[in-house]
């Protein structure tokens, strides 16, 4: 979007308000930055996004009016130090003023005063001129000359009057919601890409855009081409390049000269717009008066027909119209000195002078030549031969109902003697081709930046605009079908009225009037259509929300964008290759239609929404309407050409979604942000009623990491494992917990926030973020697995990492943070699964080629353990991994019978995998059990006799808070802990008492008798059957499963009394040794998987 600038305005006179407060200027930026450039108060981010930078007091401005804070607002003097006081707020905006910098003209950028900084004038262009009279010049056009009278002929005048009604009320509509959304708030240059892109987001935004530049280029072209129809055919017929020998293949040696004419006429206006857009602007008055003074010309001889119309005859042969073109006399003789010779007519049909009729024609030897008024005039009736519709397939010879004809076939080599269709018509093709005639409604609102009060002028002037273009075209139809024969009204080109303009022959005081108006008014639509395509494109680069479009922002010194108009030229050339008007005219009617189909969106979402920001001046909108004007438009371009409809659908939605995944990322406060908040909610309220049926049933994740001290992610793989799993669907709420005091680790929590998102992207987890501050960690785990999520959008399955080294720290606290948040997940009915050795866990870009994964199902879970292998061979890294069941059977258990039975229910679960059902016999207890499970009794009662006494373990706590304190962040539950035993330093001075003396000899005397009663230790039973039961499984396990790429495998449950916390981890550890990768699965407590449809 063009830049814009807050400008102080000039004045002798302190402005009131700083006087005031005793200020002479307030600085709204922040006190770094070093420029003192007033004129960059508003700035833009170089992304299109104008904003307001950080509203900052200058100390030094704010110097002299200290003595009035203090006594005045010293209450607020903190506030003051970032936030503006209302006054300044008040005095920048009343100097506000939205004008584009940048364009200027060549003289003034070459002279010394024109590279001076000069301050803008403030917009000063009233409704008339800066909305009315553009939208006039815009929305009149070729059409109206061209072809509205073969409208009227063909289609007649009642479908005629329906064909206009519906174009008119689908732009006046539009122009209601563009009304409604350009009179809420300040619309900066930009026009209707400005507003549909800050009201329905940057996709839709860019895809409108280009869809409105396309339309503008198209119409560029089109214009060019009527120009050279006109110049070709009514005004230079010789100037043509191109002769056919073939009379009959006239049309095509017609589009090859206009192909070559529109090309340099092209290119003459091109180079007109590049040396400078003054000299368009100087000639757009003169061209809107050639419009209007064509149009009075059509009324004046509308109204003189009445009583003397003009003398156009037209020549039949018998009911068919002949092209008056080749022959001066409608006769077939003529009496030269008293003798009937064959007149030039005679000569056509029967290819030769003499008065045989052997040659002749069988046509023209049958039917008689009569001549016909071809402007009966106002009052002679001719209305009622043209109420219907008289639609002709192409070639087909234009006929006059009523005439007496033989009927006889011709000779086909005479078709070019006769007017004859050149298209065939239908109502909807004549839809497609008038629609151009009604657009232009946008010129009001691309001038914002130049109107004085664009909140009123908008919508007046172009409503107004509407309605009279809309009387014009609604007067001009009856006018057509009032005054004109049907014959003429058909005839196109003008070929029975000797080659003029049809519309030229109803004009007053002459044909030329019309011919010259109608060629100075469409070369200048052309031009204004040069001018504001590349300009729409430079505003769409400059957003910088189309990564390939960006060169086109950029421009000359001056700001003219050279790029797009290069481009522009080149797409308008594809429409002059076309060649042919009626064919353009659809194309750009796509184009407008899409346009005007998301302004009447933007303003229905942005009223049902009832956002607080929708507030406009314009208050005769309705939501309704704007879904009427958007279902007209979306009607009108299957109407007028299904398939251009869905070419011009197709190429806005590849932009949509290229915006959508390689645009940059864009927030303007858009209307599809709270459409989708509002989708949001419903869902939401939705989900409320109820948990999710066991069919929808799949794992939202919570997953916590753990972050070092640089605040980086410790363990990324199992961001990896969580995307692998997912593959971007449900829900994923990565967590992680900083211990402190939050008003203290504010900024590092952002901090976190920030490199998890990060690393979210990295591995592709589509999910939310969250980081919290707690005094413990243990606390903080437990608040997120309580409160994460929202609604019936929580998590179900909370996924941790194993806390490696457990075993060789001596701070407890990581097993027991480990445990504690297993033991949470448990009263939670949550879902557990916790991936050990998962920095060997494969990353997104391996492949297993072969493989199997391997699931040793010992207690029913509710399906947990089926459905994680289904979910992960989704992905393309586990894809052609086979699956492997196996469960364990007892010596009383059947396990022929178990494996048939697990086969079926596998069968209907419409999962495939291999099933094994592995016999565990009854054995003794092995000494190496025993001796397990000693050593593990024996180290947990050496970590209990080995507490520090009381006081030092004060001194100890205290000495770790001082080192914690530097760092702020807690030792968390999740993979390897931090190794580090605080050492005590080698002197430390302490004040003895006569009972701590005491107390340290009697623990010196107790130290061997504790060591020999660790040697006597006997271990528990319970324990040693644990023991024994995590041995044989661990030995089984490995020998069927060493070689499979991903082990599942049944987590055993925490202890419930927490004095055997330790042993328990130790259970896990031998349970999974010797495994490269293991995934520790504990079910929530219901049923996650069913055999039913």
């Amino acid at each position: 979007m063009p830049h814009f600038t807050v400008v102080p305005v000039e004045d002798n006179h302190t402005s009131n308000y700083d006087s005031l407060e005793g200020i002479n200027w307030v600085d709204y930026r922040d006190t770094g930055q070093g420029s003192r450039d007033h004129n960059d108060t508003v700035s833009s981010d170089g992304h299109g996004q104008h904003k307001e930078n950080s509203p900052f007091l200058n100390s030094a401005d704010t110097a002299n009016g200290n003595d009035y804070y203090d006594k005045n607002l010293a209450l607020f003097e903190e506030e003051l130090d970032i936030r503006p006081k209302v006054s300044s707020l008040l005095n920048r905006l009343v100097n506000y003023t939205n004008i584009t910098q940048g364009a200027k003209e060549h003289e003034e950028a070459e002279s010394a005063e024109g590279s001076k900084k000069k301050i803008p004038k403030a917009p000063s262009m009233g409704t008339l001129m800066g909305v009315y009279l553009p939208c006039l010049q815009n929305i009149f056009g070729v059409i109206l000359f061209l072809r509205m009278t073969w409208i009227v002929g063909t289609a007649g005048i009642m479908q005629s009057l329906l064909i206009v009604l519906i174009c008119c009320c689908c732009t006046m509509l539009t122009a209601i919601s563009m009304s409604a959304i350009a009179t809420n708030g300040v619309v900066p240059a930009g026009g209707a890409y400005f507003m549909i892109s800050r009201s329905l987001g940057p996709e839709f935004g860019g895809a409108v855009g280009l869809c409105f530049y396309l339309g503008t280029t198209f119409a560029a072209a089109m214009y060019i081409l009527g120009a050279i129809e006109i110049l070709l055919k009514y005004i230079v017929p010789q100037a043509a390049i191109f002769h056919s020998s073939d009379v009959n293949d006239m049309d095509s040696t017609m589009l090859n000269n206009m192909r070559v004419y529109g090309t340099l006429f092209l290119s003459f206006m091109a180079v007109v717009v590049f040396v400078g857009v003054k000299y368009v602007n100087k000639f757009a008055s003169l061209f809107l008066a050639c419009v209007i003074i064509s149009i009075l010309s059509i009324y004046a001889g509308a109204i003189k027909s009445i009583f003397d119309p003009p003398e156009f005859p037209i020549c039949m042969l018998g009911n068919r119209t002949l092209s008056r073109d080749l022959f001066d006399i409608c006769a077939k003789t003529v009496v030269e000195n008293n003798v009937t010779v064959a007149s030039k007519l005679w000569e056509n049909f029967c290819s030769t002078a003499n008065m045989t009729m052997e040659t002749c024609d069988e046509y023209f030897t049958h039917n008689n030549v009569t001549e016909i008024q071809g402007i009966p005039g106002l009052a002679r009736g001719i209305i009622r031969d043209n109420l219907w519709a008289s639609y002709m397939e192409k070639g087909e010879i234009l006929e006059k109902p009523g005439l007496p004809s033989e009927d006889v076939h011709g000779s086909l080599g005479n078709l070019y003697l006769y007017v004859s269709s050149d298209i065939a018509t239908s109502f909807t093709v004549l839809v497609g081709i008038f629609f151009p005639s009604v657009t232009g409604i946008m010129a009001g609102s691309n001038r914002s930046g130049d109107l004085k009060d664009a909140q009123k002028s908008i919508p007046v002037g172009t409503i107004l605009a509407i309605i009279t273009t809309s009387l014009v075209y609604f007067s001009s139809v009856v006018l057509f079908g009032a005054c004109l024969e049907g014959v003429v009204l058909r005839d196109k080109f003008g070929d029975a009225v000797k080659k003029t303009l049809v519309v030229g022959t109803l004009s007053w005081p002459s044909p030329w009037v019309i011919v010259i108006g109608s060629f100075f008014s469409t070369c200048g639509a052309g031009l204004q259509s040069l001018t504001g395509a590349p300009r729409l494109l430079q505003a769409i680069a400059k957003d910088n929300i189309i990564p390939f479009l960006r060169v086109f922002g950029h421009g000359k010194a001056n700001g003219e964008p050279t790029w797009a108009l290069l481009l522009t030229g080149l797409i308008a050339e594809l429409g002059i290759l076309i060649a042919s008007l009626d064919m353009v005219a659809p194309i750009l009617s796509m184009f407008f239609l899409m346009c005007y189909l998301f302004v009447n969106l933007a303003c229905a979402v942005q009223t049902l929404l009832r956002t607080p920001n929708w507030r406009p001046r314009f208050k005769y909108y309705h939501w309704a309407l704007s879904f009427l004007g958007m279902s007209l438009c979306l009607a009108l371009m299957f109407i007028s050409s299904w398939y251009y409809a869905l070419v011009a659908m197709v190429i806005a939605g590849m932009i949509y979604k290229y915006i959508e995944y390689q645009g940059a990322e864009k927030e303007w406060g858009d209307g599809i942000r709270g459409l989708s908040l509002s989708a949001a909610r419903y869902a939401l309220l939705r989900l409320e009623a109820g948990p999710p049926h066991t069919k929808n049933w799949r794992p939202q994740l919570l997953v916590l990491l753990k972050l070092d001290e640089d605040l980086h992610v410790k363990y990324p793989r199992l961001l990896t494992f969580a995307s692998q799993l997912k593959a971007g669907k449900g829900l994923t709420i990565v967590g992680s917990v900083i211990q402190g005091n939050y008003l203290e680790t504010f900024g590092e929590a952002q901090a976190s926030e920030q490199a998890i998102k990060n690393m979210m992207e990295i591995e592709k987890v589509k999910g939310f973020c969250q980081v919290i501050v707690a005094n413990k960690v243990r606390d903080g785990i437990a608040h997120l697995i309580q409160s994460c999520g929202l609604g019936g959008m929580k998590h179900n399955t909370v996924v941790m990492g194993w806390p490696y080294g457990w075993r060789q720290s001596e701070d407890p606290r990581a097993w027991k943070t480990f445990i504690n948040t297993i033991r949470c997940t448990t009263a939670a009915h949550l879902a557990l699964m916790v991936p050990k050795n998962v920095s060997f866990y494969p990353s997104n870009h391996e492949r297993f080629t072969e493989g199997h994964v391997d699931v040793w199902w010992i207690v029913h879970d509710g399906g947990m353990l089926m459905l994680l292998p289904f979910l992960l061979k989704q992905h393309k890294v586990w894809r052609k991994c086979k699956m492997r069941i196996f469960t364990v059977a007892q010596m009383d258990d059947n396990s022929i019978q178990m494996k048939k039975d697990l086969a079926m229910f596998l069968y209907q679960l419409r999962i495939e995998a291999e099933v094994e059902v592995v016999e565990m016999h009854n054995s003794d207890i092995s000494a190496y059990t025993y001796e397990r499970t000693l050593m593990m009794e024996q180290r947990s009662q050496m970590l209990r006799q080995m507490r520090l006494s009381s006081a030092e373990r004060d001194r100890e706590a205290q000495l770790v808070k001082d080192r914690h304190s530097l760092i702020r962040m807690g030792s968390l539950y999740s993979d390897e802990e931090e190794e580090v035993v605080e050492s005590v330093p080698e002197k430390i001075q302490m004040t003895w008492t006569k009972d701590k003396y005491d107390a340290e000899r009697k623990n010196r005397h107790n130290a061997p008798q504790n060591f020999r009663e660790l040697i006597s230790i006997k271990p528990d039973q319970s324990n040693v059957r644990r023991m024994h039961t995590a041995v044989k499984l661990n030995e089984v396990i490995v020998n069927r499963s060493h070689d499979a790429k991903l082990v599942l495998l049944n987590m055993p449950g925490p202890p419930r009394n927490s004095d055997g916390d330790e042993n328990y981890m130790e259970f896990l550890e031998v349970l999974t040794e010797g495994l490269e990768r293991v995934l520790l699965v504990r079910g929530g407590g219901r049923e996650v998987i069913t055999i039913y449809s």
